[in-house]
């Protein structure tokens, strides 16, 4: 019969930085939780991602005994500065489309238990960073992110894959708690720009500019807008900042060539421009929140980012883009970028744009127009 150690050596073996191991009891006060905080996360139940029901490792798996922790570090190799600028780390080197990295170590790991009499489920729905401080990996940050304490530099550059077994394993000890610094002046809560974190180790999803980018079918808050910055999927924002993550952002971390590769893909013109072959091919392998029926969100989001880039390069650009669009979301915002870049080929394209429009989209025109420089 295998032993902890012998899960831990194979779960290393396939590139995991770390191992633990809890109970399947179920997440009582995660439930709690969520049902205290319904409409900050109601949403989640209607985009199918169930956290209700991940609450209780045994709607998984009946027989479920233990639960299996696997750590993994997403942020191992340095990634290019175009792409850290607009888009959130994690997402950059992600397989969970393309199935032909992290997908095959899990399934790796998976094997060796199957083929010891262990079986087991991966649940996208169980609380991964609950389930990891229950396993005595780490501990919070008042960003609401997990830190790991043995790995990583003690960063929050990790993503915790759960892994729930037929088979009862010692749990290890418990470490769920906030582990940030005394001496931390809230370093992350200060530094998100839509307010989204609380200070209190809580946050609305609703205001995170990563659910803002990806979530939501409505064209972004004019209110928001400015804030959200450069961001087109994803955001880093509380991670940068954060001091507990300086011991992994000041090492020498050698290049990701995989990532380097594709970069080009992503240019912001290319993406402002996309059909829907190009987004099959090149980005939603990638960055899988959205389908290619939302391809208005994703021109909405590149039109934001260049508004607050303020580079008048990008006036034709988006000049075209109005004309290539239909969508009053996605034309809307172009509207409001053209205003804020403020050229005079800006307010003379929104000038030539206004009697060919109406409702929301005229409006967002005309408010445009009216913060252009004359």
């Amino acid at each position: 019969m295998i032993t902890r150690n012998d899960i831990v050596e194979e779960a290393l073996r396939n590139g995991f930085i770390d191992v633990g191991f809890t109970t399947a009891e179920p997440f009582d006060t995660h439930r709690e939780f969520l049902c205290e905080h319904r409409d900050e996360y109601g949403w989640a139940e209607t985009v199918g991602l169930a956290l209700m029901g991940g609450t209780d490792p045994r709607t998984v798996l009946p027989e479920a005994k233990s639960i299996i922790v696997l750590m993994e570090a997403y942020f191992r190799e340095s990634l290019p500065p175009s792409l850290e600028a607009h888009f959130g780390r994690c997402y950059l080197d992600d397989d969970r489309m393309t199935k032909d990295g992290l997908t095959l170590r899990v399934k790796a790991v998976r094997s060796f238990l199957r083929d010891n009499g262990i079986d087991s489920k991966v649940p996208f729905n169980i609380p991964h960073r609950m389930a990891a401080a229950r396993a005595g990996m780490g501990t919070f940050g008042k960003n609401c992110l997990f830190f790991s304490s043995r790995a990583a530099r003690g960063s929050s550059w990790v993503l915790p894959i759960t892994l729930v077994v037929d088979r009862a394993f010692e749990p290890d000890e418990p470490t769920v708690r906030m582990g940030c610094p005394d001496w931390c002046r809230n370093a992350c809560v200060s530094a998100c720009p839509t307010r989204a974190l609380r200070g209190n180790g809580a946050i609305d999803p609703r205001k995170c500019i990563s659910y803002m980018t990806y979530f939501g079918r409505e064209i972004t808050p004019r209110e928001l807008r400015e804030p959200m910055g450069m961001y087109v999927y994803g955001c880093d924002i509380c991670q940068n900042v954060c001091p507990r993550n300086r011991p992994w952002l000041s090492a020498n971390l050698p290049v990701n060539e995989r990532v380097t590769a594709k970069a080009g893909n992503f240019d912001l013109v290319a993406l402002l421009h996309m059909d829907r072959d190009y987004f099959l091919a090149k980005v939603w392998p990638h960055m899988f929140y959205m389908s290619p029926d939302d391809l208005w969100k994703w021109k909405m989001n590149v039109a934001r980012v260049m508004g607050n880039s303020g580079d008048e390069r990008y006036v034709p650009e988006l000049e075209r883009a109005f004309g290539e669009n239909d969508d009053p979301r996605t034309t809307g915002m172009i509207a409001w970028a053209l205003g804020r870049i403020g050229t005079p080929r800006a307010r003379k394209a929104l000038e030539s744009f206004l009697p060919k429009t109406e409702g929301p989209v005229r409006e967002e025109i005309s408010s445009a127009l009216a913060v252009c420089k004359s």
